[in-house]
């Protein structure tokens, strides 16, 4: 069940990656919601998805916390 949790936070961060405050806002709903476990999981994911959208680095702090 988590894993699909986890497999939708990735899409709508994919989703809403076209605007930074959306992103954010999500990205700290995420935070919220995953399990420690995921939340690794998903800051790896975030530096290879960030690699092609450089203003969205800035929010890696999020799950840095």
């Amino acid at each position: 069940m988590s894993r699909m949790i986890y497999d939708y936070t990735k899409d709508v961060l994919e989703k809403v990656s076209f605007d930074a405050k959306l992103f954010m806002r999500e990205l700290k709903k995420a935070v919220k919601n995953l399990l420690p476990y995921e939340i690794e999981h998903l800051k790896k994911w975030l530096q290879y998805f960030t690699n092609e959208k450089p203003e969205l680095r800035q929010f890696l702090y999020i799950v840095s916390e």
